[in-house]
């Protein structure tokens, strides 16, 4: 998975996607939810200190660039459990 930039507003709420060397600005209301792992197919221990075993996930509309007539793309970020970033998980543009 790509590691991107999450730019946020002064409330903490995201406004901004960088991703490939392109910004991408947020064009809906994010959507935040937690999805249980099964850690020990992804790892083989538990790390020592992490009691945490459910990874944060956003599903942003975005649009590249400032246009507001651009077509929307749906982008789902995963919040990276050992460095706080986030990682891009994938991304769908809009058939319409």
């Amino acid at each position: 998975m790509e590691h991107v930039i999450l730019r946020t507003g002064t409330d903490g709420r995201p406004t901004a996607v960088l991703s490939s060397g392109r910004e991408w600005a947020v064009g809906a209301e994010p959507v935040r939810w937690f999805e249980r792992v099964n850690w020990w197919e992804t790892r083989r221990r538990m790390p020592t200190g992490l009691s945490r075993v459910d990874v944060e996930v956003l599903q942003l509309q975005v649009r590249l660039g400032r246009n507001a007539g651009s077509a929307l793309t749906t982008m789902l970020l995963e919040r990276d459990g050992l460095g706080g970033g986030w990682r891009l998980r994938e991304a769908v543009a809009d058939a319409a």
